[in-house]
């Protein structure tokens, strides 16, 4: 079956079923200049990621994530919408689409002008104050850092390398001194901050899985665009719609983990097909 005959297939199933759940992840931002997690085989790429116990029992994990942060964080900052962003918001503004449910914390589907949205692990544009609780543009928090942290500014001028950013903020850097390296505080209380999303090792808060479950009990059908869901809180949206025998397509390139369960596949990237189901 050609790709024609897939997009074509597609269309009958959005319009077989009034409410579709959608559920997104890195690939999808990809076209936006944000690197993704893994490859085509669904292995993860790069170090392995900070986990949130460690981050708030141990200060030398925060320096670390920090500073790495500090220079991932300007490729997150700098990306915008792409087309396939934009697809999805005319796709729900038509009715072809019910919600969205994304993986991603790059609050791309936001800006792009989605409405019905859960944002499973949260937003890198917010940062959260572990004592007082207090919300802080992560963007204000990235200007104290280029402050109190000079020497790290990635501005990448000629023979210099600017590090790889990662889909969650972080980046691909290595630093041989982090012990000299200024942690952001809380300008309320003075406390310690957490970028605003949820790490490996953290668990989604009850009221928001409480509510993408209910999204996913309503649902008739799911459309998985640009995810390998090798990760369980994508990945159980799948397996439930299987249990409940909703049926479930995939615009992703390579393999995911709910292969087996998929019923209609595309593998191409979601910026070549979304458009045309327009």
């Amino acid at each position: 079956m050609n790709l024609n005959q897939q997009i074509d297939h597609l269309q009958t199933f959005l319009h077989q079923h009034q409410r579709v759940l959608v559920l997104t992840g890195a690939g999808l931002s990809t076209a936006s200049g944000i690197p993704d997690y893994r490859d085509k085989d669904g292995v993860r790429r790069g170090r392995n990621p900070i986990q949130g116990p460690d981050f708030r029992k141990s200060e030398a994990v925060r320096r670390r994530y920090w500073a790495r942060s500090m220079a991932g964080y300007p490729t997150l900052a700098g990306a915008a919408p792409n087309v396939a962003h934009y697809a999805l918001a005319e796709l729900e503004k038509a009715g072809r689409i019910d919600c969205i449910i994304t993986q991603n914390v790059d609050g791309l589907h936001t800006r792009a002008g989605s409405g019905k949205l859960i944002e499973l692990h949260g937003n890198i544009h917010g940062v959260v104050c572990l004592d007082c609780r207090t919300v802080h543009p992560r963007a204000q928090i990235q200007h104290w850092l280029a402050e109190m942290n000079p020497e790290l500014v990635p501005t990448g001028p000629a023979g210099e390398v600017v590090p790889e950013a990662r889909p969650d903020g972080d980046a691909e850097v290595e630093l041989d001194e982090f012990q000299h390296f200024q942690l952001p505080y809380c300008s309320a209380c003075g406390g310690t901050l957490q970028p605003d999303v949820i790490f490996f090792g953290d668990n989604i808060p009850p009221q928001r899985t409480a509510e993408a479950l209910q999204w996913a009990e309503q649902a008739d059908a799911v459309l998985v665009v640009g995810s390998s869901l090798m990760v369980f809180s994508g990945y159980r949206f799948a397996k439930l719609a299987a249990q409940a025998n909703k049926p479930i397509a995939a615009i992703n390139l390579g393999k995911t983990r709910a292969d087996d369960l998929i019923g209609l596949k595309v593998e191409a990237s979601a910026v070549d097909v979304l458009p045309l189901l327009l």
